[in-house]
């Protein structure tokens, strides 16, 4: 597990996840032209999940499920 600290909606929170749903995340923000910040931002005001590290791999699993979906 790595543990990082982000500044989001102006607080500091930290988010624990392991180093393959980092690599996906950093993926996924460079594909939308968002910084980490913004994309766990994003990610923590569509949020379904009271936790927000279960939120980041959901994410990270429908970002991959779209892509399977468009190769098809």
């Amino acid at each position: 597990m790595d543990k990082r600290s982000l500044s989001i909606a102006g607080h500091r929170t930290s988010i624990a996840l392991e180093p393959e749903f980092w690599a996906a995340l950093e993926a996924m923000a460079a594909e939308k032209s968002l910084t980490m910040a913004g994309l766990i931002r994003a990610i923590d005001e569509n949020r379904e999940t009271a936790n927000l590290s279960s939120a980041a791999r959901l994410a990270v699993l429908r970002w991959y499920q779209g892509k399977v979906g468009q190769s098809g």
